[in-house]
């Protein structure tokens, strides 16, 4: 068999040659397609079923993103050994792809479909990431399967004040702007990403170059399509079921109590009530349906909540009306306590509407640290943040399980938003741990996490530059092409709506963004109203955050752990750790501390972090250690400690770590014929340092220059008597 691939080179004019090809591998599945930049390939297939499922009432996509350890010449960690649970970033990789795909199948299509994109070659400059919905696209648009693409997504960076599209891992450590934009051809459909307090402009600046390298993809894709002859797409019929007759009736009887519903300012739980006991009043109008009538049935119900979201949305667009009664630009009411629970190391409780977030800080040691052991990294992690979204939150009964991908995506654009303003590791040599609690819920949960985490951490002591606040805006729009932005959004609007942009930053500018676009074409003169409203909207928030705590508490509180971090030369780590880790060990039992020592890559030095439950056991290993270190001098005099006895003479440690032989001849002004009872072990003495020899490091120690030496035979003692 002679398997030839087809491909199509893309070169976005950065020397970043991507290849997108097809042909030769996974030839059963619906689409497949490889993506090559350098040494990095990755594989992605789509199949999707020609079958319905009965009763499907919903689109069973599902995205899987997975780096084989094999890519990167590694053998997994863990028992088994095989890759296992995808890491949270693989999950976080899975959501940019889903996002960017899942609204360009066709509206009725139920049909389960599969996208598997894998990582099977790699080096460890290409940030894989961003590369990954240009090979899922690919897949789909070379198959059969219905989908309005191709779309594609980059990665820009802002490094030295200039944007580059992809850049590599090096690159990036410079960067301070890093966002993934997700678009069609024609219209930006996805923005995630991190930045450091940039403007508004300087993101729609960002976004725009962005959509222009994606065109490129685009057409190359659109190009190996058609080199292939792979333009035409299996044909589906969506069986409609249309009564007029029904359709009239549900509307008269129920569309102007849907407006008088929701047009009458209410809480979430008196709303969802109201429109509840609307579908019961509906029910009863229509009366029992025969047998043979479901599919009549539920045609009903399938009219009533269509309408149900027209109704709102046309309140919401033409009357300027919002169903808590707010204004288009109003934020909800904010309850806001720091402090909230006496044990944590920091606490705070953001109340915005009907969201809530119970949120707590931490502060760890370095043995607490996250490792991050994925195909392309190893390393360890020392800020963390979970975010919990329980089902009571929302008034439902749900089995606890473990946290799905929405609490890591959510989770993760917290994180990235305060990660902005964490001091250095230099300033704050802990471990933090922010863990989110989200009790209610009615929309904007994550960016009430930021709010809480934010507030949390001044709490507790660490010396952040400045507070953080979030805010989610929604747009509701119309062919006509009018529209309304609207701030701080409830769960229902979001469901009804056309867009869901979440925007975090300080009072100097932006730290993170998340925008998901439903809707074909998003002028950019909309997007900079939106984040204009969203600036105004979360400077509001972060005032009234800072009307509760406006910096930091200058110190930790007293039940926080203690933690000093200091360099010392590299040359006495070893004497700090002694034998097996025996010096190490037995000074963290002594002090009961918790101690690190770290060789620096940059210098010929090490850092020591200390860390321990109360201060007095942090100073003790910290003398200890500072003992260690210094340099002895001769001519000083040090309180020693015998630690061995032989003929000859005793071994003591006069400085910590640091021992040396104290002769016979130098303990007493008295000849001593052996060493029997003239020392125990532990004895406490004085000794002076001698000399050094500069050939080998040996100590010259004497006991005897430290006690008055006595008269010579017939010398007489000097009168001292007044």
């Amino acid at each position: 068999m002679n398997l030839e691939a087809v491909t199509k080179q893309i070169d976005l004019g950065n020397d970043n040659i991507t290849i997108i090809e097809t042909g030769v591998l996974a030839k059963q599945a619906d689409g497949s397609a490889v993506v090559r930049i350098g040494n990095t390939v990755l594989m992605a297939t789509v199949v999707s079923s020609k079958e319905l499922r009965e009763g499907q009432s919903f689109f069973p996509l599902s995205v899987d993103y997975q780096e084989k350890f094999a890519s990167a010449g590694k053998i997994p960690g863990g028992f088994l050994r095989r890759e296992g649970r995808l890491s949270d970033y693989e999950v976080l990789t899975c959501r940019l792809v889903d996002r960017a795909i899942r609204p360009l199948f066709p509206d009725g299509y139920m049909f389960e479909t599969q996208v598997i994109i894998s990582l099977v070659s790699a080096d460890e400059e290409t940030l894989p990431d961003a590369y990954a919905a240009l090979a899922a696209s690919t897949a789909l648009t070379i198959s059969d399967i219905p989908f309005a693409g191709p779309i594609s997504e980059v990665r820009i960076g802002r490094i030295d004040g200039e944007f580059v599209i992809n850049p590599t891992r090096s690159q990036m450590e410079n960067a301070d702007m890093d966002i993934v934009v997700g678009a069609t051809i024609k219209d930006v459909t996805m923005v995630e990403g991190e930045m450091s307090e940039v403007s508004e402009e300087d993101l729609v600046a960002a976004i725009k170059v962005g959509h222009e390298a994606i065109k490129v993809q685009c057409e190359a894709q659109l190009a190996l399509a058609e080199a292939i002859n792979a333009t035409e797409k299996r044909p589906f019929e969506i069986e409609e079921f249309v009564d007029e007759e029904m359709k009239q009736k549900v509307t008269d009887f129920a569309k102007d109590k849907i407006y008088e519903i929701a047009s009458n300012p209410s809480a979430k739980h008196e709303r969802k009530a109201a429109f509840k006991q609307l579908k019961e009043d509906l029910k009863e109008h229509l009366g029992e349906f025969e047998e043979g009538e479901e599919e009549r049935e539920a045609y009903a119900y399938e009219v009533y909540n269509k309408l149900n979201k027209e109704v709102i949305r046309s309140m919401i667009l033409n009357d300027k009306k919002r169903l808590d009664g707010r204004g288009l630009t109003d934020v909800r009411s904010l309850w806001i306590k720091t402090d909230y629970l006496p044990a944590p190391h920091g606490s705070a409780v953001f109340t915005r509407g009907e969201t809530q977030s119970l949120t707590t800080v931490t502060l760890g040691s370095k043995q607490d640290e996250q490792m991050i052991d994925n195909a392309l990294e190893n390393r360890y992690n020392n800020f963390i943040l979970h975010y919990n979204f329980p089902a009571f939150s929302v008034g439902e009964v749900r089995p606890m399980r473990g946290p799905g991908r929405r609490e890591v995506g959510h989770g993760n654009l917290a994180m990235r938003s305060i990660k902005q303003v964490l001091p250095p590791r230099e300033e704050c040599p802990y471990t933090i741990r922010i863990v989110s609690d989200i009790l209610e819920s009615n929309g904007s949960s994550s960016m009430a996490t930021v709010c809480a985490g934010s507030l949390a951490l001044m709490d507790a002591g660490v010396q952040v530059k400045s507070g953080v606040s979030g805010i989610a805006m929604g747009m509701i729009t119309d062919e006509d092409g009018n529209y309304a932005i609207l701030s701080d959004i409830l769960g229902d609007e979001d469901h009804i709506g056309d867009m869901d942009f979440k925007v975090t930053g300080t009072n100097k500018g932006i730290c993170a963004c998340q925008m998901d676009i439903k809707i074909d074409g998003l002028p950019y003169e909309q997007l900079e109203e939106a984040l204009q409203q969203a600036k105004e909207g979360r400077l509001h928030i972060l005032h009234k955050m800072n009307e509760e705590i406006d910096k930091p508490r200058e110190d930790y509180k007293e039940h926080v752990p203690r933690i000093v971090s200091f360099v010392i030369p590299e040359e006495f780590i070893g004497a700090i750790i002694g034998p097996g880790g025996k010096n190490i060990q037995e000074l963290q039992k002594q002090t009961e501390t918790t101690i690190s020592i770290e060789s620096r890559d940059d210098e010929k030095m090490g850092t020591v972090v200390i860390y321990g439950k109360n201060a007095e056991g942090v100073r003790n290993a910290r003398t200890f250690i500072d003992g260690i270190t210094a340099k002895p001098e001769v001519g000083e005099t040090y309180e020693a400690t015998v630690k061995a006895i032989q003929p000859y003479g005793a071994f003591v440690e006069f400085m910590p770590g640091k021992e040396g032989l104290l002769h016979i001849s130098e303990i007493s002004w008295k000849r001593l014929e052996n060493m029997d009872d003239v020392f125990n072990i532990g004895d406490k003495i004085k000794v002076k340092l001698l000399s050094i020899d500069e050939r080998n490091g040996k100590m010259k120690l004497s006991r005897k220059a430290t006690l008055p030496k006595p008269p010579k035979p017939n010398e007489k003692v000097a009168d001292t008597k007044a």
